[in-house]
């Protein structure tokens, strides 16, 4: 039995709508029945398998199904010059131009390779807190590669024109079938182009762009963080001989503050008070990113680490709405200095102490005198 007399489909019992899965189950099933070890001296059983191997070798392939339900076996007879299987006589040359049929250029080549775009380029930059905060308007020059002026980009000496390329017949692509595969590669005589240059550019010699300084206005809008990136579109190096240019990309750094952190919209400081501040209780003035002055309510006995909220006076919300918040975190900061006069008020306080003023040293003090009293019993 011949492989290419029977339809593959009945050959593994199965319909031409079948699945993956049933294809694969049919053929274990079938395989397992006319596996030769299992039909020692049967010639029409080893047939057969041989048979519903090739069916199965063709059908779980889905660019040889595809090729076999389109053309049956024909798909894979080498020069079908005529009574092809599938009754298309010369209409194809060979393999390639069935597959170049049924799956396009990506098998059979023949377009043009399009030219590629120029390439993305990056650009770093460095602003302030209060810039992000702001915004800015910004000015920068880069070295980049643009399109020739003289040529226009084409890459030829003006009043000269393109040629078509002899190696691949203007495709961009030459191809060699390499048994059942055609294998296609770029043009290595044009590059993809399809065409040849017979007179280059002297200003760009032949690459259709030059390298020059270019000016460009950047808009650093408000709120802007480390690792924000502005694109700029066309503003990257030019194609080669006339393509589209790539990007231009701006990476945003935020310098470090002298008095402000930063944790996204929100900004957090450390404002030391005096202890009499912090006993007494009081108010304080301290400068905003904005430059406004912010007034904060100080209660009495606050502790160093407690945090106060400023609600809206944080960095804005980049392309949004509103502002994040101010963390202030209070340090209670003790004198170093001290007059006499300020030692002997101090040391009359500390003679009318009873403990109580400050709760969480009488408590820890509490517990030590508990775990002493637990080590000397």
């Amino acid at each position: 039995m011949s492989a290419t007399e029977v339809d593959y489909y009945e050959l593994l019992e199965v319909e031409r709508t079948a699945d993956d899965k049933t294809i694969k189950s049919a053929y274990r099933r079938l395989a397992m029945r006319y596996h030769p070890d299992k039909n020692p001296g049967d010639g029409e059983a080893e047939s057969r398998f041989k048979a519903i191997s090739q069916a199965y070798d063709c059908l779980k392939d889905p660019q040889k199904r595809a090729a076999y339900d389109r053309y049956g076996h024909a798909a894979f007879q080498q020069g079908m010059g005529g009574g092809g299987g599938a009754g298309m006589g010369a209409e194809f040359g060979d393999i390639g131009d069935i597959f170049e049929s049924i799956f396009g250029s990506a098998f059979g080549g023949g377009a043009r390779q399009q030219a590629r775009r120029g390439a993305d380029l990056r650009y770093d930059m460095e602003v302030s807190l209060e810039e992000a905060f702001h915004g800015k308007q910004s000015e920068i020059t880069i070295e980049v590669s643009q399109s020739c002026e003289p040529c226009g980009g084409s890459g030829a000496e003006p009043g000269t024109g393109k040629r078509t390329c002899n190696m691949c017949a203007g495709h961009g692509k030459v191809r060699a079938q390499q048994g059942f595969f055609v294998v296609e590669r770029t043009c290595p005589t044009c590059h993809g182009r399809g065409e040849v240059i017979e007179s280059p550019c002297r200003a760009c010699r032949g690459e259709g762009r030059v390298d020059m300084p270019q000016t460009l206005e950047v808009e650093i809008p408000a709120g802007v963080d480390s690792g924000t990136r502005i694109r700029l579109s066309g503003k990257g190096e030019a194609g080669p001989y006339g393509a589209p240019p790539g990007d231009l990309y701006i990476f945003l750094h935020v310098k470090r503050h002298r008095v402000f952190e930063r944790e996204g919209t929100t900004l957090l400081t450390q404002v030391p008070i005096t202890f009499t501040t912090a006993a007494l209780g009081g108010s304080i003035e301290i400068p905003g990113i904005d430059g406004a002055k912010i007034a904060l309510d100080i209660p009495a006995g606050i502790q160093s680490g407690k945090q106060l909220r400023k609600r809206g006076a944080g960095m804005p919300v980049l392309q949004g709405r509103g502002r994040g918040d101010l963390v202030i975190e209070i340090t209670v900061e003790t004198p170093t200095k001290l007059s006499a006069r300020q030692k002997e008020l101090l040391r009359e306080l500390q003679a009318t102490e009873t403990g109580d003023e400050c709760p969480q040293s009488k408590g820890f003090f509490d517990r030590i005198k508990d775990v002493w009293s637990d080590l000397t019993e």
